[in-house]
């Protein structure tokens, strides 16, 4: 991933350029960065943090459900983004015994047939054990509540891949 630190480097970017860099800070969903570009220049780095968060903020409930179904299920998933690989390899979601591949095979199943999308959390400074038993305790979530939670979570995944980008 590259990594910038000034304004003038992000504004001086090509449309091409700015969408392969900023493109999967949304997992996949590279319309806002398109749209984040196309209100160059900025005056500063929060002031693009804050208009790339905006745009995810002020989405449709259909394209958050876009946002949501292109992140990846948790553990099993075998074709990941190089950024959620590098996520879920960090807390050792590679590295499941066969009990907790499992549970997390079982739950993701559950999860999306209750909701419609994969289960969304920032496993960024969690362990296996936080993330299972956030998935054990959200499922039992109304949809409402857990489309907000997983909106939430994208939030929060998109601002860990911000600063690994802007540094």
């Amino acid at each position: 991933m590259k990594t910038i630190n000034s304004i003038d480097q992000i504004n001086e970017l090509t449309k091409n350029d700015f969408i392969d860099i900023f493109g999967n800070v949304f997992e996949k969903t590279y319309w806002i960065a398109d749209k984040t570009y196309n209100l160059k220049p900025y005056k500063s780095l929060d002031e693009l943090i804050s208009v790339i968060l905006q745009i995810y903020e002020i989405s449709s409930r259909e394209e958050c459900l876009k946002i949501f179904n292109e992140h990846p299920e948790l553990a099993v998933e075998k074709k990941l983004t190089e950024d959620s690989q590098k996520e879920q390899n960090s807390v050792s979601l590679d590295r499941c015994n066969i009990e907790e591949f499992n549970e997390f095979k079982d739950l993701n199943i559950e999860y999306r047939k209750k909701f419609g999308f994969p289960f969304i959390i920032a496993v960024k400074g969690k362990n296996k054990n936080e993330i299972l038993n956030s998935f054990r305790k959200r499922i039992k979530n109304q949809i409402s509540v857990e489309f907000n939670e997983a909106k939430e979570q994208v939030k929060k995944i998109a601002t860990f891949r911000l600063k690994e980008i802007i540094n």
